[in-house]
């Protein structure tokens, strides 16, 4: 084999190792690289010149960019000889990228998460009421999660109140393969929510089926990879969509998000009591709002105890222990971070945070994962 064909040969090799970041596979395994050429260059004895051939599977791919200097890197730190890279980049064919969605489709078929051995730890953040910060929890836990580099996703499974997109600061849509999304990465986290596509602004009024059928498609019809974990943001209460996700998902378990007052707690703990209805076990609970710090004191301004009462009764009502897992302080810079579309946990390079916040989500997280 000649020089140049060796060089061909263990450049291809070498770009088994890049991995395309929506699909998570080798961009060799997938048919991206349509040719490679190496050839000695006229002005350098011992330089080749090397033109990889690309076809990505949509034109204009976002993450384009992400996968050439990945393809760049693997070139260029060739070590048997001093290469120049070139790289010529195009899109599949409409019959190669049908061909590579129905592979991809014949692997997975359903729901993935549904499969027996499945190691994706997914856990539903539910709460008995809107407006105690259940989706503010679930973004600020999954933004942690992949901070700490865990290959984290996100459903908004709440389709009347979707809010995760603006906390993520998403603005654009899924990219549609051949009928198949890939959900949008921000802050390390791959998201998909009904408030990404157009229409989604006016009211939704999906019931039973539907709604069941919303989720089905979340599950399904969006390449997720193999997340180590996977975070559902349910609507408010023990509707439909708590009993589909029961049904979709059997290994989910249930986070209850409450406030400290009675009102909220009361109602907190029928979310919770879904789990006598379906197999899904509590895990635990999170008081949001516990406190406000003034001047080194705490500030019980939405009264005290509500956290403590949900774990009690759960605990008592279930027949197994539901910890109180986190008290979360309230804290305007978590909305006015979240509202800006950063989770307040993370700082502005998109480094988990080492202060309170920050140190209080790391460990929710460890301590989600710890059984």
């Amino acid at each position: 084999m000649s020089d140049a064909r060796q060089i061909e040969a263990d450049i291809y090799k070498r770009l088994s190792k890049v991995i395309d970041p929506e699909l998570g596979r080798s961009v060799t395994d997938l048919g991206m690289i349509a040719a490679i050429e190496a050839a000695p260059a006229s002005s350098d004895t011992g330089t080749y010149d090397v033109t990889v051939h690309v076809e990505l599977t949509v034109p204009g791919c976002p993450l384009s960019e992400t996968i050439t200097n990945q393809i760049n890197g693997a070139v260029s730190s060739y070590p048997g000889a001093q290469l120049l890279p070139h790289i010529e980049v195009g899109s599949m064919s409409r019959d190669k990228l049908a061909d590579l969605v129905a592979d991809l489709k014949a692997e997975r078929k359903q729901n993935p998460f549904s499969k027996p051995g499945v190691k994706t730890r997914i856990f539903a953040i539910a709460s008995g009421k809107g407006g105690v910060g259940k989706s503010s929890v679930t973004a600020n836990l999954a933004a942690t999660f992949a901070a700490l580099g865990f290959d984290t996703a996100a459903i908004d499974a709440d389709i009347y109140g979707f809010s995760l997109p603006r906390l993520f600061g998403v603005h654009t849509q899924p990219t549609n393969l051949n009928g198949m999304l890939m959900p949008v990465t921000a802050w390390g986290v791959k998201l998909i929510s009904i408030g990404m596509f157009a229409g989604a602004d006016r009211a939704i009024l999906w019931r039973g089926p539907r709604l069941q059928r919303s989720l089905e498609q979340f599950l399904s019809d969006v390449w997720w990879g193999e997340p180590d974990v996977l975070l559902l943001d349910l609507a408010p209460g023990t509707g439909d969509m708590a009993i589909s996700v029961a049904q979709a998902l059997p290994n989910a378990e249930l986070v209850v998000v409450t406030t400290p007052q009675p009102s909220a707690s009361d109602i907190a703990v029928r979310s919770g009591l879904v789990a006598l209805q379906v197999p899904m076990k509590v895990r635990g609970v999170v008081e949001n709002m516990s406190y406000y710090e003034h001047k080194g004191e705490k500030l019980e301004i939405f009264g005290a105890g509500g956290g403590q009462r949900v774990s009690e009764q759960l605990t008592q009502a279930l027949g197994y222990d539901v910890p109180l897992m986190a008290q979360l302080p309230l804290e305007p810079e978590v909305r006015e971070t979240g509202e800006a579309g950063r989770p307040a946990v993370l700082d502005a390079d998109g480094v988990l945070r080492t202060d309170g916040i920050g140190q209080t989500f790391r460990g929710l997280a460890e301590r989600l994962l710890a059984v």
